[in-house]
């Protein structure tokens, strides 16, 4: 649907299913190898998950880590949390209920600095 550039360290997508899903994982992936910064996924115009989209969440998660950024996903319905679950990854992911509260956890995490009069 929509990946843009929220901050200098903060990337804002929204995901829908396949096969867009593959092609703006491709571009986001892009992104932040061009430009590394902290990722929120809003998974919330997802209906299902299959084993090709897992993987790319895993490789996009391990990819931040590597540049000491974070993958927070938002939006997430009953069901493709109920997907995460039972394939053990509600403990790999971090999850916020939206966008807003996303946001929030990355700046009280990483405030900006203050600029010197």
């Amino acid at each position: 649907m929509t990946i843009q550039r929220w901050s200098k360290k903060v990337i804002v997508a929204e995901f829908s299913d396949d096969p867009q899903f593959s092609d703006e994982m491709s571009t986001l992936m892009d992104m932040v190898s061009a430009k590394p910064a902290h990722v929120i996924l809003n998974l919330s115009a997802i209906s299902h998950l299959n084993s090709s989209n897992i993987s790319s969440l895993l490789l996009l998660r391990k990819k931040l880590q590597q540049s000491n950024n974070k993958l927070l996903i938002c939006g997430v319905n009953s069901q493709i949390y109920g997907i995460l679950e039972v394939a053990g990854l509600d403990n790999v992911f971090e999850f916020e209920e939206d966008t807003t509260t996303a946001l929030a956890k990355i700046q009280i995490a990483e405030p900006e600095p203050e600029v010197e009069r």
